[in-house]
């Protein structure tokens, strides 16, 4: 094993019992899911060559409503150092700022996330649960033109984009079209829980 993966669970579970209530615990069916997600934050090569993933990608962290992607996400942001950690951001919360700014919410996300000219990776949670709004009597699929923008700067000047999703990938054509999930196969590597993977809100 490239690193002390005990040592890592052990810090995920402190950091889950911070953030989120005292009994959270790392259960063993989701070790692999988490033993990835080390791998690729870590930049570990030999495990990124294993499983596939590659670092110039961001991260699409899908499975069933319940699961722990938020907290997972969230929990493996703390490994990294406060100035690189990427950001946090609900796909609702970025429909509702469209509603308050416009427009300027979808360059606020791609052509202005940049600190000291350095592109800042964003992780937008829960991609599905926003709608497709109105501003001014304009219907816009914001987080479809934020991903589109994310991905030309992805291509120009290496903006990484992490995501979370209960989608599937026929689900994602379906809403977000068809330019979105090609984009999404060269932009993401894709980790998924299992379908049958608990609610842990139960």
């Amino acid at each position: 094993m490239p690193f002390d993966f005990t040592k890592y669970l052990s810090f995920i579970e402190s950091t889950g019992q911070k953030l989120y209530h005292p009994g959270f615990k790392v259960i063993a069916d989701d070790y692999e899911i988490i033993f990835k997600l080390l791998v690729y934050i870590l930049q570990d090569n030999a495990g990124a060559e294993k499983y596939n993933l590659s670092f110039r990608k961001g991260i699409l962290l899908s499975g069933p409503v319940g699961c722990g992607k938020t907290s997972l996400m969230n929990i493996i942001r703390h490994l990294q150092l406060p100035e690189n950690r990427f950001i946090m951001k609900s796909c609702r919360d970025v429909s509702f700022e469209f509603i308050q700014e416009g427009y300027g919410t979808i360059h606020k996300y791609s052509k202005q996330a940049f600190k000291n000219d350095i592109p800042r990776t964003h992780c937008f949670d829960d991609l599905g649960t926003e709608n497709n709004l109105k501003y001014y009597g304009n219907e816009c699929n914001v987080l479809a033109e934020i991903l589109l923008s994310r991905y030309d700067l992805f291509v120009s000047r290496h903006m990484l984009t992490h995501l979370t999703t209960n989608l599937n990938s026929s689900e994602i054509e379906e809403i977000y079209g068809t330019r979105i999930r090609s984009r999404l196969r060269e932009q993401f590597n894709l980790i998924a829980f299992s379908e049958s993977a608990k609610d842990k809100r139960v």
